[in-house]
């Protein structure tokens, strides 16, 4: 029988008990902490652990049951460093936010994939305007949806441009609007996801590239099955490496959390994004936010989703200011 928090029926203290829970959650603390330093070679484990970073805390109170039940000093004391890293990592995006209305002066911008099989395009279209945001970047448009997003967007956004299965829709000028070619190796010239324009805001040109990098799989022989995907992340750097503005938004589904290395290459050259949390897809029950708005020169101050439509992704919000 335990007694208490003292020594237990077989004579173990409280600091010599619970070594497995403890052991555990110092797994837990490590891989929050040194997540870069897992390999990727075999089967990309360090991209997967990457995508669901997050769900490592959820690991805390699954072991704090067994820690008291067991009465162990060791276990909780071990619980410190998984809650501290997961604090470290996410705890800012627990803080409240005001997402503001524009009268500060800053940039609203929305973001969704909104499925190539959306049931109700003009409803989704309608419901990413009333966010009355300066810019709308758009993935997955198909040509018999393409006119009703045109006409219901075409209200308030009087600008746009459209390339392949993305789009951007605009209350201010958009110039200088091409095509992006982030293809990878293979595939063939009607792949076209990405699209670059300069949009001419009241506190000057800013370059807006609206991206769709291709989708992951996980299966064998490959594992987590991100290669394009990186590569097509690489080409999406280093059009951005080469962008002339100094300003630079960047709207997209990236199939890449912000944690997730293969996604190093354009965060190192647009260090303001928000953190992991809100999640967007999938839209039933998301467990992860693969939509990004990530930006140069100005911050993203705040990030939230936006209620379901028909597609599979939640649609985002975000204000960015100086």
């Amino acid at each position: 029988m335990r007694r208490g928090w003292g020594v237990d029926a077989r004579g173990r203290s409280a600091w010599r008990r619970g070594w497995l829970p403890a052991a555990l959650a110092l797994l837990v603390g490590v891989l929050l902490t040194g997540h870069a330093l897992l390999p990727n070679r075999i089967g990309r484990l360090g991209s997967l652990l990457e995508t669901f970073l997050p769900w490592l805390g959820a690991a805390v109170p699954v072991l704090l049951l067994p820690a008291l039940l067991r009465r162990s000093v060791a276990a909780l004391l071990a619980l410190a460093l998984p809650v501290t890293a997961w604090l470290g990592l996410f705890g800012a995006a627990l803080l409240p936010g005001d997402p503001g209305d524009g009268s500060d002066g800053g940039i609203t911008v929305v973001q969704h994939n909104v499925s190539d099989t959306n049931p109700d395009p003009a409803g989704t279209a309608g419901a990413l305007a009333r966010v009355r945001a300066d810019l709308v970047g758009i993935q997955e448009l198909t040509a018999p949806a393409m006119s009703a997003y045109a006409a219901v967007l075409g209200r308030d956004y009087p600008y746009r441009s459209v390339h392949g299965t993305v789009g951007l829709w605009s209350r201010h000028p958009l110039l200088d609007d091409r095509p992006l070619d982030i293809r990878p190796a293979g595939f063939g010239p009607d792949w076209n996801r990405g699209l670059r324009a300069t949009a001419r805001m009241p506190g000057g040109d800013v370059a807006v590239y609206v991206a769709h990098l291709p989708s992951v799989r996980f299966g064998l022989p490959d594992g987590f099955g991100t290669a394009r995907r990186d590569e097509s992340a690489g080409l999406l750097a280093r059009a951005i490496d080469a962008e002339p503005l100094a300003t630079v938004i960047l709207l997209g589904d990236l199939n890449s959390t912000v944690h997730d290395r293969g996604l190093a290459p354009v965060r190192e050259l647009l260090p303001s994004t928000a953190p992991a949390f809100p999640f967007s897809w999938p839209a039933a029950l998301p467990v992860a936010r693969i939509d990004q708005v990530m930006a140069r020169s100005v911050t993203v101050a705040d990030l939230w989703t936006l209620p379901a439509t028909g597609s599979d992704h939640l649609p985002i919000a975000a204000r960015l200011g100086r």
